[in-house]
């Protein structure tokens, strides 16, 4: 079995796959001071609580946009179950030509939804992920990484503005508003926040779709995929699974040519 360590500004995403299917899935914060030992106690629980022998986990693959919890997430894993951590990279065989000027800028999420979607889906398509940062990459009907975009993601951009904006108030809740036109600052700051971003996907698509010359397949992954999507005029599936997908591909694409 596969535990695959998706780790991103904000969240760190586990899975545990037996081959291509997930079993177990765990998401919890990311934290930059937590330790190993931190790191490899949470790792316990959250096995034990899903009944999972540790000696079952084989293998072990990172995809990491932080490089100092990679660090801590690579020596808890490997401390817990013996084995030595795979990290993504550009470098590892992916069964992906990328057409990135330098393909070491890649992160590892990116290159993971690329991979996954190259599997997952025939055809063209654009994958939209959700996270810190919103990401766009697009995978060609040849199965090549085009490129893609990155914008700033919607808790970023709702986080500066109470941070810059003094009035307004330090949180509101990020749901899909009743109406366009709030009736106080609370609804007025959703509207905003929500709409926003999915008008910031929209556009952002249809000028993709445009460069390309096609309508390509759009799916969408991350945290608010599924708060965002329903209101999308572009996004035509959500996967909410796609990173670890692609990170357990990864895996076994490495393991067999080992």
């Amino acid at each position: 079995m596969w535990l695959v360590v998706d780790v991103g500004n904000t969240n760190i995403v586990m899975g545990v796959y037996d081959s291509k299917e997930l079993l177990h899935r765990w998401r919890i914060a990311s934290d930059k001071r937590r330790t190993a030992d931190e790191h490899a106690l949470l790792l316990r629980q959250l096995c034990d609580s899903a009944g999972l022998n540790l000696e079952k986990i084989d293998g072990i693959v990172i995809g990491s946009v932080v490089p100092a919890v990679t660090q801590t997430i690579a020596q808890a894993a490997e401390t817990l179950f013996g084995v030595v951590p795979i990290e993504v990279s550009a470098s590892l065989e992916l069964g992906l030509e990328i057409g990135y000027q330098d393909p070491g800028q890649m992160g590892a999420d990116r290159i993971a939804n690329a991979v996954a979607a190259k599997e997952k889906f025939a055809g063209s398509v654009i994958v939209v992920d959700f996270g810190t940062a919103t990401t766009f990459d697009v995978i060609s009907q040849e199965g090549k990484y085009l490129g893609g975009v990155i914008a700033p993601g919607l808790l970023t951009s709702a986080s500066d503005l109470f941070a810059r904006a003094a009035r307004l108030p330090r949180f509101v809740e990020i749901k899909v508003p009743e109406r366009i036109l709030g009736k106080n600052t609370e609804e007025s700051v959703q509207a905003g926040m929500y709409f926003g971003a999915v008008g910031q996907v929209d556009e952002i698509v249809r000028r993709i779709q445009k460069e390309l010359g096609e309508k390509a397949l759009v799916v969408a992954t991350g945290g608010l995929a599924e708060l965002i999507a329903p209101q999308s005029q572009t996004i035509q599936q959500v996967c909410p699974t796609l990173t670890l997908d692609g990170l357990a591909a990864i895996a076994e694409k490495e393991r067999k040519s080992r």
